[in-house]
């Protein structure tokens, strides 16, 4: 009551500035908070709990109760601006801005505000009827748009999958009858659009995804990415260039955190390992804050004990060493939530995911001496929130580049990553990419992104779509396994799935391989989809 009294002499509020929770709440209206609904105390949601839970290392850390203006008081503001960034905000902006009013969505109640606006991102819009499917909110010309070839593929995909029909089965009365006159008028027949699309998504399909010994280079996954469709005829063709395409390729594989590489694209990564090119591996940051304290103090204890157990032989210094694993003990005792590990543990969180990598790296066949390990400065804070991306992180990025000058580049583009990280790095690659731009190597240099570990590529997406065998997901997995720190439940596991990080991948691949099948194109047991960076 104070504080809705003090709004009042102050006038009331002029511009209220809003975020967007996972439950579609605004301030801490949970589902079923009711339009008037004032100021007051609230137990929270379980599912706003869980996400603010890194924040406060572990679910367990964090309030049940806060304190929040009501939906009543925010409505009264004059102007409201909701801000939602990020592609974990896309389902529920979608709700509250399409759906109808409802109390099970706080966020819908700004529908009935006369000066209410949502400022997002591309990526928190992505699930609005404007972005999902353009060409049911009328004309494309009229929204400003084109029918491009990734478009007509995502409009041919959409119409296959709501009518759950293979492509090739696609009439011009499923596109009459679905809200695609538009396109059927721009590019012609249905039997032609079809087949274009279908071979488009057919080329996609590579079990050499560093390409074929003595194959002439060609600009496949570049031209096919640029095409445009003019009116009823495309673009089309794979200009050749001279010479043959280099074999075996230098690659490079950027990996955020240590278990990336496996996760995302570990099938892809072991191939280009067995066919026999040059692997590199970078695990851009030490992910020493997502070891849980005791795995610390079993490694560091294994170490005391190590040296106890050698003691007389070469072996010594075993009194620094237990002094070190005391203090290390002694801090995880008295740590309260949230406190920053002190550097010796920090340090051994940092050896284990090291040597975790370097055996699943070995595992997938990279040889220890292009195993580099990065250990960007913007991630060692010690805290979940990290500093931005600074000259030294691309420093380091670029140093690397040059000492290889790979062919190929593969990062990481799965940017709901809830602590950003992979954002981040992804940023310092192509920074470095950038500041080497002009270098003879970069200009034929293929900059790929991959997802796996928290979101996957849309088909309509997929640049090179890398078919997997049964034997080779059973293999992808034992490297996944080999990052033992993050099996069973990791530290930090993101908010929205119970699954471990394996079955996220097997999942993902599946139902990639799955959505193949159904448009009627070759049938595999997974696929781990890629999209071609173009800056």
């Amino acid at each position: 009551e104070k504080y809705e009294e003090a709004i009042r002499a102050a006038g009331g509020i002029d511009l209220q500035i809003l975020g967007i929770g996972r439950t579609g709440h605004i301030g801490f209206n949970e589902p079923g908070s009711p339009p008037e609904s004032r100021t007051r105390l609230i137990t929270l949601d379980h599912v706003t709990r869980a996400d603010a839970a890194s924040d406060f290392f572990g679910e367990w850390n964090v309030p049940r109760q806060a304190i929040t203006m009501g939906v009543g008081s925010i409505l009264d503001a004059r102007r409201v601006i909701l801000l939602a960034f990020g592609e974990h905000k896309a389902p529920v902006v979608a709700r509250a801005v399409e759906q109808a009013p409802s109390s099970q969505v706080s966020a819908s109640a700004l529908q009935q505000h006369p000066d209410a606006r949502f400022v997002l991102d591309r990526a928190a819009a992505a699930g609005l009827t404007r972005f999902v499917s353009p060409w049911l909110v009328g004309p494309l010309d009229l929204l400003g748009m084109e029918w491009t070839e990734g478009l007509v593929r995502k409009a041919v995909i959409w119409l296959a999958t709501t009518l759950q029909r293979p492509i090739l089965k696609l009439t011009d009365e499923d596109y009459n009858e679905h809200g695609l006159q538009d396109l059927l008028s721009t590019c012609g027949r249905a039997y032609d659009i079809n087949i274009d699309v279908f071979r488009s998504m057919q080329d996609t399909i590579s079990g050499w995804p560093g390409g074929k010994p003595g194959r002439p280079r060609r600009q496949r996954f570049s031209q096919r990415a640029a095409a445009k469709w003019t009116g009823v005829v495309r673009t089309s063709g794979t200009p050749m260039l001279p010479g043959d395409d280099p074999f075996p390729k230098r690659i490079v594989v950027f990996s955020p955190h240590p278990d990336d590489d496996v996760i995302s694209m570990g099938g892809t990564f072991i191939r280009l390992c067995e066919q026999g090119h040059e692997v590199h591996v970078a695990y851009q940051t030490s992910g020493n804050i997502a070891v849980w304290d005791g795995a610390a103090e079993r490694h560091a204890e294994f170490v005391e004990e190590f040296i106890r157990a050698f003691a007389g032989t070469s072996v010594t210094c075993s009194e620094g060493v237990s002094s070190v694993v005391d203090r290390i003990r002694t801090f995880i005792r008295e740590k309260p939530a949230g406190a920053v590990d002190i550097p010796e543990l920090q340090a051994v969180k940092g050896l284990i995911r090291r040597t975790e990598a370097r055996a699943a790296a070995r595992l997938s066949g990279v040889a220890d001496e292009r195993i580099h390990f990065l250990d960007l400065p913007f991630y060692e804070t010690g805290r979940v929130r990290k500093k931005p991306i600074g000259p030294e992180d691309v420093a380091i990025t670029c140093r690397l580049l040059e000492e290889v000058k790979p062919h190929q580049i593969y990062a990481a583009g799965d940017l709901s990553d809830p602590h950003g990280t992979h954002r981040v790095c992804l940023a310092s690659v192509t920074a470095a990419m950038k500041q080497l731009e002009n270098s003879p190597w970069a200009k034929d240099c293929e900059f790929w992104l991959y997802r796996g570990a928290w979101q996957e590529w849309e088909p309509h997406e997929i640049d090179m779509a890398v078919p997997l065998s049964p034997d080779e997901v059973r293999r992808k997995r034992l490297a996944i396994f080999k990052h033992e720190s993050q099996k069973d439940r990791a530290l930090f596991p993101g908010a929205t799935d119970p699954r471990e990080f394996w079955q996220r991948a097997e999942d993902r691949n599946r139902a990639t391989a799955q959505t193949y099948d159904r448009l009627g194109l070759p049938e595999y047991e997974a696929i781990e989809g890629f999209v071609l960076h173009h800056g």
